[in-house]
């Protein structure tokens, strides 16, 4: 038999299901720290445990004299620790900081301290900053998918191989620099030497389906210049704009790039074949050393600390080819050498890691020659594998051909040079005003993959 039922026991059920959801619905305890020092860029909390990158959010007071406003918080990073002490450093520019001011996680307690940054199609033709907030002034991008900047990196073993050519619409890396679909290539150059009005020809003319565009540490009029002049309305319908520029803090410029990186993740996960542009990676790698330095790490190479030729392989690696069958990500990063110093160590540091190199010149961009291709002193790394022997002796012999006369200028200029004496060189010192030309190209000129292939063969085809 069953045993007879307690007459209070649905009383003493609804009692306890009613204290159950007002303890629910009671705010939940969270941790917090206090501020002790800023210094700089570097603000030091103590009472707060959390994970180097977590984000945290520094009470500021209000314009009334309220201590805790939620619309006076700024958000920062943690970058640093040291004993029981916390280095954090601000996203923005902050004022009205005090010492003792509260620090909180990111989300309130609710165990995500990373922040989330918004992806996809809803950013095709957007401009956004490294916090991935819209500064177009169009409507909000609030409803889009939101993500963590953090990936698991892709097994170097299942990555499908850089075995295909795209067109880039540059008559001169077409034909001797190809560039592969997946590739990683730097842009290595001084200021003032085109190489901005080279990206944007790129990113109007190369075959991909997205375009996503970091500006780094650039000047903040030059954001606008790229986008409206030099990135086109073409160019941008199909592209995602993320900027960082030189005004805003080194946390940010760091976020930036990483966000950037991770948009183009994003739509190579869907498939598509992304073209990453990077401008600049030297201005990436500024921003770590000056985190760096601020939080007592000590200068290794020519002022720049460990960490920052630990970040760059980190952040280029995240591009190239997904899995067979999958998308890919084709990048061109810049780097600026300062005083056209190709030793400089960021410079030195980035032609290790990527697929190549293009060198532009300020002799040739102060002689009038655009773009201000070094074709002696580039490389493309997976040409070989991209192009067939005929291409590859074409290229090889137009090579050739420039440096012999390169090599001879000051004798030709002098009028030490007479004809006759070395047929080859003979076949230079003609040719190269044709060579010259195939090397040249207007900013609104688009030079197609076979028809720079067909240029080629035109010019050296009959000499191999």
């Amino acid at each position: 038999m069953n045993a007879p039922r307690c007459p209070h026991q649905h009383r003493w059920q609804t009692v306890v299901r009613r204290t159950r959801q007002r303890v629910l619905q009671q705010p939940r305890v969270t941790t917090s720290g206090r501020v002790v020092r800023a210094t700089g860029m570097v603000i030091e909390v103590v009472g707060l445990r959390v994970a180097v990158g977590s984000a945290c959010c520094i009470e500021l007071p209000s314009s009334d004299g309220l201590s805790r406003d939620s619309h006076h918080v700024a958000e920062a990073e943690v970058v640093g620790f040291a004993g029981d002490k916390l280095f954090l450093m601000p996203l923005e520019e902050i004022s009205g900081l005090m010492p003792g001011a509260r620090v909180t996680p990111f989300g309130n307690g609710s165990g995500q301290s990373a922040r989330r940054f918004p992806i996809g199609d809803e950013l095709l033709g957007r401009v956004v900053d490294g916090s991935g907030k819209p500064l177009d002034d169009r409507e909000s991008i609030d409803e889009a998918p939101q993500v963590t900047l953090s990936k698991p990196p892709l097994n170097p073993m299942a990555r499908a191989p850089i075995d295909t050519q795209i067109d880039v619409g540059i008559r001169a890396i077409n034909a001797l620099l190809s560039v592969g679909r997946g590739q990683r290539m730097g842009l290595f150059a001084g200021s003032g030497v085109g190489k901005s009005v080279l990206l944007g020809m790129m990113a109007r003319y190369t075959e991909a389906d997205v375009i996503v565009v970091g500006l780094i540490g650039e000047r903040g009029r030059e954001v606008k210049d790229f986008i409206d002049h030099i990135l086109g309305p073409e160019g941008r319908r199909r592209a995602v704009v993320v900027a960082a520029p030189a005004d805003t803090s080194p946390l940010q410029r760091l976020q930036g790039a990483a966000y950037a990186t991770r948009l183009a993740e994003g739509f190579r996960d869907q498939g598509r074949n992304v073209l990453l542009i990077m401008d600049s990676l030297t201005r990436y790698a500024m921003a770590q050393r000056e985190i760096a330095l601020a939080i007592g790490e000590p200068p290794a190479t020519k002022g720049y600390p460990p960490s920052v030729f630990a970040k760059l392989p980190g952040l280029v690696e995240r591009a190239g080819n997904a899995e067979r069958g999958g998308g890919s990500i084709t990048a061109f990063y810049t780097v600026l050498t300062e005083g056209d110093d190709q030793q400089d160590p960021i410079a030195d540091s980035a032609r290790a890691i990527l697929d190549g190199h293009i060198v532009l010149s300020r002799t040739l961009a102060e002689a009038g020659h655009y773009p201000a291709i070094d074709i002696e002193a580039s490389i493309s790394r997976a040409m070989t594998a991209i192009t067939d022997d005929v291409q590859q002796r074409q290229a090889r012999a137009f090579k050739q051909m420039f440096s012999r006369y390169q090599r001879n200028r000051d004798l030709i200029s002098v009028g030490a040079y007479t004809p006759g004496h070395d047929p080859r060189l003979d076949e230079a010192v003609n040719q190269f005003p044709a060579l010259e030309r195939f090397l040249q190209q207007g900013i609104n000129e688009c030079a197609p993959l076979d028809a720079s292939r067909a240029a080629l063969e035109a010019l050296i085809g009959s000499r191999l």
